[in-house]
């Protein structure tokens, strides 16, 4: 994947587009959140791996010559497995008012012993883009779906080591192409770093019971906090 993403033209550049097309949407478009919808049990966890990835990369303010950042950055990510978030979220991605981009990742070839469930698998995934895409026109009001809802589909040959890495190379490549379009820094985050440094502190506080009256908006939470902890620790 490093290698093509190097090599390949840019208009059919995997990760080029992918990265152009997340960088329309939540930069130019301003739609502010991107659900990512894996139709693979075992691919349950890449919506939390892109929460890391992309936010903690773009979650940028300042471009990298430290002028402030005028158009969103990076999307909140989210989502769940296709089968669960069918029943859960999808309502409002087809009919609520705001415009969520979907990304589908899907797996061509069974990952399991049941090739007909798997086969279904897919065929919601396909139809749920189709719903998104095409929408549906209904005399009755609140049955009318507007369509015209962006998504992406990512398909899988199969659920390898080494497709799976592929695909996850190629979302580094794209958060960083997004990076670049933005003119942020995709390799820093200061804002965990900010966190860190104020645990610490905190921590140390809380060991010896002296606060700093300094912390104007957490004194007062911290003081209770003492208090219940002490009410709890054993006489």
């Amino acid at each position: 994947m490093d290698t093509y993403v190097l090599d390949a033209p840019l208009g059919q550049n995997l990760a080029v587009v992918h990265g152009l097309m997340w960088w329309l949407n939540s930069a130019v478009l301003q739609r502010t959140s991107i659900a990512v919808v894996p139709y693979s049990h075992d691919l349950r966890f890449l919506p939390a791996f892109l929460q890391q990835l992309m936010m903690e990369s773009n979650g940028k303010s300042v471009h990298v010559d430290g002028s402030p950042v005028e158009a969103p950055t990076s999307p909140v990510v989210w989502g769940a497995t296709g089968t669960d978030s069918q029943h859960a979220f999808f309502q409002m991605l087809h009919q609520g008012p705001q415009v969520i981009p979907v990304e589908f990742v899907g797996v061509v070839a069974s990952t399991g012993s049941d090739d007909n469930a798997h086969l279904q698998l897919n065929a919601n995934l396909f139809a749920q883009a189709q719903a998104l895409a095409a929408g549906k026109l209904d005399a009755q009001g609140y049955k009318n779906f507007a369509g015209n809802r962006p998504s992406t589909v990512l398909m899988l040959d199969e659920l390898s080591p080494r497709q799976l890495g592929a695909l996850i190379a190629m979302y580094e490549h794209s958060c960083a192409v997004q990076g670049w379009l933005m003119g942020i820094n995709s390799f820093d985050q200061w804002g965990v770093e900010l966190g860190k440094v104020l645990a610490h502190d905190v921590a140390a506080e809380l060991e010896t019971g002296t606060l700093s009256t300094d912390k104007t908006m957490t004194h007062p939470l911290l003081e209770w906090y003492l208090r219940a902890r002490k009410k709890l620790l054993p006489k």
